[in-house]
This record gives structure tokens, sequence and C-alpha cells, in this order.
């Protein structure tokens, strides 16, 4: 069961997020058929969109997070609601790469250098928009840049997939910790100690680290108190209705023009691949 646990250490001076994310980054390698690289980077982006979504406040919030790179991949795109609800999806989802120098799937090699763009809709007249320079392209450290330069929240982000050898996800998850304005020198000080002592958060994933076990090696020293334990899930939205809706609001003589064709139209959600079928009368329904 994926999960993500809220918590915060020495009197609120921090607070932090740990997730577990295995069996949503599956359901996307499966969805879309992602090479074992894309499934890591995928399933990294999923998993820090999950926790930065319930980091928002209303119920209707929605965070969009776009990673663009001259890499093979292209681009990702992920959303997220304030409920641990995600989706996501890549532009080449079958986009290869040798491993790293240290043998490892090389997900800053397939993103590539380039920007990630994020978008929090929070019901206002605009959408808030940030757009950063990507660091390593290997998101963990994107996202920590991205916290400290927009959001001036200094933040420690580690995101890890561990893929198995039949390119099935074996674990996934991570934590962001992030110190409030008014934290202490010597809470800095341990902080910055205990993360640096992280080489791999993939590695702890197949230790056994649970998300409470990740936060509890972070934050121990420094009275962790866990809040909130959230579910999430890979899970799409989209309906025959909201499709049916969105053909609808075209030019009427688009429509007319599918009619004459006199062949039903099939419609794709990008983001789960579900296909829409509307035949004839249901077309002309909608004039």
């Amino acid at each position: 069961m994926d999960y993500i646990v809220r918590a915060t250490a020495a009197d609120g001076q921090v607070r932090a997020f740990a997730s577990y994310t295995r069996d949503l980054t599956e359901k996307a390698r499966s969805i879309h058929n992602t090479s074992p690289v894309v499934s890591a980077a995928l399933g990294r982006l999923l998993t820090g969109a999950g926790m930065m979504g319930v980091m928002m406040k209303g119920d209707n919030d929605l965070l969009t997070l776009q990673v663009k790179g001259a890499g093979p991949v292209g681009g990702l795109t992920v959303t997220a609601d304030s409920h641990g609800n995600v989706k996501g999806l890549a532009d080449n989802p079958a986009a290869m790469m040798p491993p790293s120098k240290a043998g490892k799937l090389d997900v800053g090699g397939v993103i590539g250098p380039g920007f990630l763009t994020v978008i929090k809709d929070m019901g206002l007249k605009e959408p808030y928009n940030s757009q950063v320079m990507l660091q390593t392209s290997e998101i963990g450290d994107d996202l920590t840049y991205y916290f400290v330069t927009s959001e001036q929240t200094p933040s420690a982000v580690g995101l890890g997939v561990l893929m198995n050898k039949n390119n099935t996800v074996r674990h996934a998850g991570g934590f962001i910790v992030q110190l409030m304005p008014f934290a202490q020198e010597s809470v800095i000080a341990a902080l910055e100690e205990k993360v640096a002592q992280v080489t791999s958060v993939t590695k702890l994933l197949d230790e056994g680290y649970t998300p409470e076990k990740l936060l509890e090696f972070l934050l121990g020293d420094l009275g962790l108190e866990i809040t909130d334990n959230i579910q999430t899930q890979f899970t799409c939205n989209c309906s025959k209705e909201r499709v049916r809706d969105a053909i609808a609001s075209i030019q009427k003589s688009d429509i007319r023009e599918m009619i004459e064709d006199n062949k039903p139209i099939e419609v794709k959600c990008h983001f789960c691949n579900t296909n829409y079928v509307f035949d004839i009368d249901e077309l002309k329904e909608m004039l």
C-alpha cells in the first residue's frame, strides 16, 4: 500500500514528508510501457509531486510539475492534488540510455539539460508559475533547488526508484525535509549531517526502510512527531462525460464534419491511455 507520512521535528523548526510509492510507479510503468530508465525518472517525479501535493491546503488545489530536457525522453509531466492522487506521462516512454558510470539507471542523462516548471492552481485568478533551470536532471536535486530559489525554503529532497531484472518496479519512495525560517543553527547543522549520510534512497528502501523509518533516521534525534498518514495512488480523473464536454466545446462545423465522415471517433487520454469512443448519434446529440 502506497502512502505519505507528514511530520514535524525540533518543536516545529522542521517539517517533513516521506512516502512509499512502489504501486503507483508500477502502475505508471504498465500504463505507459516505459523503459527502465524512464520508469525511474517518472517514478521520482510522481513521488516528489505526491508529497508536494499534500503540502497544499485547499481541497481543489492542483500541482503540475513539468520537466523539459534535451535528453531522449524529451519531457515529463505530472499532476498531483492535495489528497495524494497523482498521474503523469513521458513524451518518449521508450527512451533508452546506457547505465551511468556507477552502473545505475542514468535519469540525468535521459532527461538532459533543461528546465523544471512548477504550476500551482489554487483557485486564484492566475495559477502560481515558477521555472528553474535543471541542476543535475536527477529530479531530487532539481526540486531541492526549486524550493530554495522559488519558495525560499531550504530543503532536502531524496527520491529513488529501484527496478527488478524483469523491468517491473521493486521499490519507489522518497522524502522532503524543510527548515522553517526560525530554525536554529544547531538544528540546521544536525539535519545537514544526517542528510549527508543518505547516499542512496533506493538502498534504504531495499533494506526495508518505511517512510516512518526514513524520517526516524533523518529526524529521530530532533524529536520527530508524525502527524498524518495519507494514501497516495496513480489515478486519472478523466471520464467519458469530461471528454464529451471537451468535444462539445469545439466549433459546430468541426462536429458536423465528424458526423459527415460517418465513422465513430476515438479520443485517448494521454495520462491513463483510456480510449473513449463516440458514435454518430452521440456526436449528433452534441450539436
